[in-house]
């Protein structure tokens, strides 16, 4: 199938890699996939989505806002790209209107599905009617909370909502032997274990969480220090909350890491804490594939594909008790930890990889433009 995904955004953000993940997987099925991507964003996006192994990539404007005479010259491009389209796939507001309104104008209409990303509600005013009711095709949710938001709105049937969770790189992140000094580098001491976490440095992620169950821990003399790995605007927040308990040498915060799956590989324990539903989630179903050990919040889509001390330990979120009570378990028992890490992988090879989400979509593809 020829298949055009259209996405938006200004940075790599979720959003990106789900339709660059989705590109490449769809590739490696066979079809003739194009990521198309905002213009001004080969930095940001479009040379990630290359490093992701995306082949055929385009430049739109995709301006933002209302731009009449860079939105109408968008919908001319997309209208001429959807005479040699099967599916067109969009993944945020602006690109879903242009091609909604790029398809009307074509010679033959082609099956239009929309991903959304996160937990926020669709309005069902005027516009959303039309642009659902009579434009959109399928809408893909990254979680059942948001495919239930939209059957709530009334804007679609529920046949025409489907949730689609996971897309991990199943072969980036995978079980793999430490690297050598990488440990020590994200702060590890001799005899304590390593509970790292992959987040955001925002106020949501609950880092503060994080910090008071690393103060649990050390009260209870636990041997663990704690990594921080990414970047973000709280960060001096969390330097000073980290120094107010005096955890300084019980806690790492290592901003960016060039290679991920390494630096997950180093962990014992691997944590996702945030205070609400996070949308996509994706760090979850890449600590699974790299066979980490798992402490999970039960907020977003864990309580919709964990069980609790099957493939993950999940905790309530915003519990700093109950986060290090579950982190204090999993250090101490070894056997534990490689038997959730072995699950947490089995469920992604099963369930949750990019080639499984691929797999899913084309057969989505196929009823909505059967050939």
């Amino acid at each position: 199938m020829r298949v055009l995904q259209l996405v938006s955004c200004r940075g790599w953000s979720s959003d990106a890699y789900w339709a660059a993940r989705v590109t490449r997987e769809l590739e490696r099925r066979g079809h003739e996939v194009t990521l198309g991507c905002r213009a001004g964003t080969e930095a940001k996006v479009i040379a990630r989505a290359r490093r992701e192994g995306v082949v055929r990539l385009a430049a739109f404007e995709f301006a933002g806002g209302l731009a009449p005479g860079r939105d109408a010259a968008d919908v001319r491009r997309l209208a001429r790209a959807l005479a040699h389209t099967d599916v067109v796939h969009v993944h945020r507001g602006k690109e879903h209107w242009l091609a909604a309104v790029a398809n009307r104008l074509g010679r033959t209409r082609r099956p239009l599905v929309r991903t959304r990303h996160i937990v926020q509600a669709v309005r069902p005013h005027a516009g959303n009617r039309w642009l659902y009711r009579r434009a959109t095709d399928l809408v893909v949710t990254v979680s059942d909370a948001i495919r239930r938001q939209y059957v709530a709105s009334g804007l679609l049937p529920p046949a025409r909502v489907v949730a689609l969770p996971g897309g991990a790189d199943a072969e980036a992140f995978r079980p793999r032997p430490r690297e050598a000094g990488l440990r020590g580098r994200l702060g590890a001491t001799d005899g304590a274990a390593l509970v790292g976490m992959v987040a955001g440095l925002r106020v949501m992620k609950g880092h503060a969480v994080a910090v008071d169950a690393a103060r649990r821990l050390r009260e209870r003399g636990i041997a663990a220090h704690f990594v921080f790995v990414g970047q973000g605007r709280w960060e001096e927040r969390i330097r000073r909350l980290v120094k107010a308990h005096d955890l300084d040498d019980r806690v790492t915060l290592a901003g960016f890491v060039p290679d991920l799956p390494a630096a997950m590989a180093a962990l014992d324990v691997a944590l996702y804490v945030p205070l609400e539903s996070d949308g996509m989630s994706r760090v979850v179903f890449e600590y699974l594939a790299a066979g980490r050990a798992l402490v999970a919040a039960r907020t977003g889509v864990v309580p919709e594909v964990l069980h609790d001390g099957e493939d993950a330990a999940l905790v309530p979120a915003g519990d700093a008790d109950a986060l290090a009570e579950a982190i204090a378990r999993l250090v101490a028992d070894a056997p534990l930890r490689a038997r959730l890490g072995a699950a947490g992988r089995d469920l992604i090879e099963g369930h949750y990889s990019g080639a499984r989400l691929a797999e899913r979509l084309e057969g989505l593809y196929v009823a909505l433009a059967p050939r």
